[in-house]
């Protein structure tokens, strides 16, 4: 999330000048140190305001501490940067139990990092068994609140023999996800290349939230209400455009935080020309476009369900699939349209025009309510629809990490159910 900066700014554009402001002094930009920033932009309407700044792709980003040219340790934060870079824990769905989910209290330099879709006692052993120091579990091993660490829940034990070995466990999930070039780009992309869309468009979280624009009737009034609003600090950011050329009069206009509105409305209104002249807006989050939940494809070359069967069992590394021919569908007919979301994807799915779902899973009766609208479906079963991305994101990890720290992906590591 874009977070605001302590510290208070303002400019002052004359009517000569007349340029156009963009201060993004406010936005925390440790999230695009890398790759290098492009352009940000700024949106105007008569109601809304857009602070649009470009996320870093899932693939493309640079490292923070090391690369493969280098050597030496590495401490657990600095990994754990370098995690966020790839895929910012922001992206992920608010419900979800993402970031740092067990540290170790003694310290331990990052030497080798376990991938799972899935920690399971199998992958413990495992992780024991090499000298893990980071497990990377996709799905949080730790979601629901825990009043007790006993060793009859057995997640709860592979918190404790993680704690007791001194392995630190951090959870992705749908940061994953939702990032551009992440689990559903690369689920997507079995089918082959297309015009990729995302179905439901991540948002930025600026933390100006507000705007506040009022009339000031001269430089002292303008100086008065400035120094009142910067006591009020929490990251409010002023910027101040004269209103017309012939008018001693000044428009200004202020973006502020939530949490800032208030004790900045009660100075405006000690004043008599801003109180009687304030108006307030609600400012619109941004999209971060190409981030966000499942993948819709426009496929450059369709192909027929068959094909699509084929290509998904060689993309996911399986023998078997579950096909649910649509109403009216044989396996000759046509894809040209494919939906997707990884694991359990009905929420996501549900309503999309497309010829083919792809998911992990889906109920019965959402299964007939696709087939009834002439989708067919395919079900991979849950986790198999997204382990295959870890050996993607072995290779996008450790070029950025110290040649002295290993990635491995989990050989123990399997979806619970298989076709017998």
């Amino acid at each position: 999330m874009w977070t605001g900066s302590r510290s208070l700014s303002w400019t002052v554009l004359s009517s000569i000048s007349r340029k156009k402001l963009l201060n993004i002094k406010s936005l925390n930009s440790s999230l695009y140190s890398a790759p290098p920033p492009t352009k940000s932009h700024h949106f105007l309407t008569s109601r809304q305001s857009v602070y649009l700044q470009p996320f870093p792709n899932f693939s493309s980003v640079l490292c923070l501490s090391g690369s493969a040219s280098c050597s030496g340790p590495m401490e657990l934060k600095e990994v754990l940067e370098v995690l966020e870079q790839l895929a910012p824990l922001s992206l992920a769905e608010s419900w979800d139990n993402v970031g740092l989910l067990v540290e170790p209290s003694k310290h331990r330099v990052i030497k080798t990092i376990l991938l799972t879709n899935d920690l399971t006692e199998a992958v413990m052993e495992e992780a024991e068994a090499v000298n893990c120091d980071l497990v990377v579990s996709y799905h949080p091993p730790l979601f629901r609140p825990i009043k007790r660490l006993i060793q009859k829940d057995w997640k709860q034990r592979l918190a404790i023999r993680a704690v007791e070995a001194g392995i630190a466990i951090f959870s992705p999930h749908t940061s994953w996800d939702s990032a551009k070039g992440g689990v559903n780009d690369w689920l997507v992309g079995g089918l082959g290349r297309g015009q990729v869309s995302v179905l439901n468009q991540a948002l930025g979280g600026a933390s100006h939230c507000q705007k506040l624009e009022f009339m000031v009737r001269n430089a002292e009034e303008l100086n008065s209400v400035v120094e009142e609003l910067k006591a009020c600090g929490d990251g409010t950011t002023l910027q101040f455009t004269s209103s017309r050329p012939d008018s001693s009069c000044v428009h200004v206009s202020v973006t502020c935080s939530d949490s800032a509105l208030t004790s900045s409305v009660q100075t405006l209104l000690k004043h008599s020309t801003p109180s009687q002249s304030l108006s307030i807006l609600k400012l619109e989050k941004p999209p971060l476009m190409g981030h966000g939940q499942g993948r819709l494809s426009v496929l450059d070359h369709p192909v027929d369900l068959t094909t699509a069967v084929q290509k998904m069992k060689s993309h996911l590394g399986l023998n078997h699939l579950r096909l649910a021919l649509g109403a009216g569908k044989t396996p000759e007919s046509i894809v040209s349209c494919v939906a997707v979301c990884a694991g359990s994807g009905a929420s996501v799915l549900s309503g999309v025009k497309a010829d083919l779902y792809i998911t992990g899973e889906m109920s019965h009766h959402e299964v007939l309510d696709a087939v009834a609208k002439g989708t067919s479906v395919i079900l991979s079963d849950h986790s198999n629809s997204e382990r295959g991305f870890l050996f993607v994101f072995r290779e996008r990890l450790a070029v950025r990490l110290p040649d002295d720290v290993t990635v491995l992906v989990s050989k123990a590591d399997r979806d619970p159910l298989e076709v017998v």
